[in-house]
């Protein structure tokens, strides 16, 4: 790797890990982009006062000369804003440091030279992608002094401070929306034009001799659609009782076809309302980087629900059952409404490569076997994990594909006989799988060249890091992972080992950090 590329690799991993500057970059993100942000609706309400001033600046020089104030602060303290505001955006766009980090660790994980020239590729279409949207269009022309009058252009940021309009997204929803009905509204469209004909014609006939402003045909329709549709402009009135007889009819008959028409759109929405839902939960999975998917929202699911909550966990609940998907989104969780079972929607969950495990919680054994037969279908890798009601069930849960399968029965039976005869240590492994206190048991993989590879348990000294080691899991040579329970102080820790430790969730996550820097930082020593 020459010296640029070198260069560039370490100021992208001294910037990933400056705590100062990702502050700032969250900060700025958040108050151009986060309308949850408190300080987010004070800097709209500032774009929206320049862009009002700027624009009644604009229209006052039309007719009159402007103030030299007026001109210097349209031209540079408005202009100077727009143009902050511009370079802020483009650069929270993105991570151009996070694009070089990911091309260095996919170029160590697969052992090929760092090609920077690709990163450079990525970065440069990301940029370029920013610019031609055509917010970022309409901001750039704003700025441009021999734009200046196209300024009026940015009234559009008002959509965008209001959240009127959430990009174009919602606009597409609702062209989907009114496409579904397209067959209802077309013969509602071609009763209207009958309508609009019928009645235009027959005011020509009664009106024309009699009425001066019905001089044409046109006038005659232009009547009969300004009626139909309840505008009534009153420019044209008709003056014989022909006349007004069909104003009455296609007055109650516009009545009638606005109401249709309404109902029409409105029963849509309504039947895309669930569709609508899930393209939002599938617009969330996009931005999640992994997640878990809890498969029926039984009561377990609730408990396993509330559990990756208190975690931080992303995970998705899906159910066909429109009731428990209600209730899932009430109780403040992501749920999407579809059979579990149905490929198409766990590919459009993108099962293979977001979710980190499938948890089948269903009260049917049988539609656990389904679920998990759907899964196994699209991925072979995915963690699956099903609950069992039944003894009969577990080897056709096994068959299907569950890597584990949980028995709520059994395990219940086994903790009351433990609760009775050894109280208080049921009492602490309850503690620690309950997470309180945020005490919690986790697994920790050894990396590839990280600071613990090779090292014995002695060496390693995990009680520095306020940990308990309770046994490491191996793959032997027969391809066969076995656990090692509290193994000697001279064991010797290899790549893909698995610890499984005990404690505070701020010393696992400081543990696992750890081993990920120093893994990381002998490849860039290395290169």
């Amino acid at each position: 790797m020459n010296k640029i590329a070198k260069s560039l690799v370490n100021f992208s991993f001294f910037l990933e890990e400056s705590k100062r500057y990702n502050k700032i970059k969250k900060f700025f993100r958040n108050l151009l982009e986060n309308h949850n942000y408190k300080y987010n609706k004070y800097f709209n309400y500032w774009m929206i006062f320049l862009i009002i001033s700027s624009v009644i600046i604009i229209i006052d020089e039309v007719k009159h000369p402007i103030e030299h104030w007026l001109l210097f602060y349209d031209m540079y303290i408005v202009t100077f804003f727009f143009v902050i505001e511009y370079i802020l955006r483009m650069w929270v766009y993105d991570d151009i440091h996070k694009i070089i980090i990911e091309e260095f660790q996919d170029s160590v994980f697969l052992e090929r030279k760092f090609r920077l020239y690709i990163a450079l590729k990525r970065i440069v279409i990301k940029k370029v992608e920013y610019i031609t949207s055509l917010p970022a269009i309409i901001d750039i022309l704003a700025i441009l002094p021999s734009f200046r009058e196209l300024r009026i252009l940015r009234i559009f940021v008002l959509f965008r401070a209001f959240k009127l309009l959430r990009y174009s997204n919602y606009i597409s929803h609702f062209v989907r929306v009114i496409i579904s009905k397209k067959s209802e509204l077309f013969m509602l469209l071609l009763l209207f034009t009958f309508v609009v004909f019928l009645s235009g014609i027959s005011i020509y006939v009664f009106e024309e001799h009699i009425n001066p402003h019905i001089n044409t045909l046109y006038d005659a329709f232009y009547w009969s659609l300004v009626t139909i549709t309840s505008v009534g402009y009153g420019d044209i009135v008709p003056v014989s009782s022909e006349g007004r007889s069909v104003a009455t009819i296609i007055i109650l008959v516009g009545i009638g076809l606005v109401s249709l028409a309404t109902s029409i759109i409105v029963s849509a929405f309504s039947e895309k309302s669930e569709e609508l839902k899930n393209e939002k939960v599938k617009t969330m999975v996009n931005n999640f980087s992994h997640y878990y998917l809890v498969c029926g929202y039984s009561h377990l699911a609730e408990l396993l629900a509330a559990k990756l909550k208190n975690s931080k966990d992303n995970f998705v609940i899906i159910d066909n059952d429109k009731k428990k998907i209600e209730q899932a989104i009430e109780d403040g969780y992501l749920a999407y409404k579809a059979d579990a079972s149905s490929k198409n929607a766990l590919l459009e969950l993108d099962i293979n490569k977001k979710v980190l495990a499938v948890i089948t919680l269903a009260q049917d054994d049988m539609q656990n076997i389904f679920i998990s037969l759907s899964v196994r279908s699209i991925s072979k890798n995915v963690m699956l994990i099903s609950r069992m009601r039944h003894k009969n069930s577990y080897k056709k849960l096994k068959l299907a594909g569950v890597d584990k399968v949980i028995s709520s029965t059994n395990m219940a039976s086994m903790l009351v006989g433990t609760l009775i005869d050894k109280p208080i240590a049921t009492e602490a492994i309850n503690s620690i799988l309950s997470g309180k206190r945020n005490a919690r048991c986790d697994q920790v993989e050894v990396l590839h060249n990280s600071f613990i590879e090779g090292k014995t348990i002695k060496e390693i000294d995990i009680g520095s890091y306020k940990l308990i080691l309770l046994g490491v899991s191996r793959v032997t040579e027969f391809k066969i992972r076995e656990f090692m329970f509290n193994p000697n102080d001279d064991f010797i820790l290899k790549e893909g080992d698995i610890l499984v430790v005990l404690g505070y969730t701020i010393s696992i996550t400081n543990f696992k950090s750890i081993i990920k820097k120093s893994s990381i930082k002998h490849a860039r020593r290395k290169r």
